[in-house]
């Protein structure tokens, strides 16, 4: 980890680090200082190797949860960081709310009723999608939320979905490591040309997410 000499994380500045590879993280939420992280394995989600299992495909076609995008971005970020261990302080949280306003962070939102049960969030950036952090309150819903997610990134331009580190819950999703060298490679590649459109259409409805996500795994 890299210390960052600075207590403000301009949206400026948040962008080009992206660009170059790498992002901000806090020790703890009461922690001011934020460090650059560039880690030399690199998780990736595989917009075309999504692991659905039987259990998580049944979830989405009984339609458990309700999907939204952007409608509650910052419920979502309180969300992530409403945990005993979290490395988004007051800083980071500021940070990627003027990323959102500016159009560069997203949130995808799982409900059930009224009541916000899940989300993930992340910035797109070219046709690169960092993938920040999730929660979930209920059984299922991030998992319900970054299905949803990448199949929307898939049909929307996106070409790398940036998981940052591969945990066990993210690996039995498809997650998998690879070189920084390699990250690199794909991350250029994908801030190259056109970007993805994660705003150009509304997200896919149930059967559309097991269709889209079953379509480009046996592409894969």
């Amino acid at each position: 980890m890299i210390p960052l000499q600075t207590t403000r994380l301009s949206p400026e500045l948040l962008l080009r680090a992206y660009a170059a590879g790498v992002f901000p993280m806090s020790e703890a939420q009461d922690d001011p200082r934020v460090f650059w992280v560039d880690p030399e394995r690199r998780g990736v989600l595989p917009i075309d190797g999504f692991h659905l299992s039987r259990s998580l495909r049944r979830t989405i076609l009984r339609h458990r949860f309700e999907l939204s995008l952007d409608m509650a971005f910052e419920d979502v970020v309180r969300g992530c960081a409403n945990r005993a261990e979290t490395w988004i302080n007051d800083t980071i949280f500021r940070a990627y709310l003027a990323l959102h306003r500016l159009g560069y962070a997203h949130s995808i939102e799982a409900w059930d009723g009224d009541r916000l049960v899940g989300g993930v969030y992340g910035v797109a950036l070219g046709r690169a999608f960092f993938g920040e952090s999730m929660f979930s309150t209920e059984t299922d819903a991030s998992k319900v939320a970054l299905a949803t997610l990448t199949a929307h990134l898939g049909r929307t331009g996106f070409e790398l979905f940036d998981a940052q580190f591969v945990t066990e819950h993210l690996a039995s999703l498809g997650a998998v490591e690879i070189s920084r060298a390699a990250y690199r490679r794909a991350l250029d590649e994908a801030l190259t040309g056109p970007g993805g459109e994660i705003l150009a259409k509304p997200l896919p409805d149930p059967h559309s997410v097991v269709q889209l996500i079953t379509q480009t795994s046996n592409r894969a």
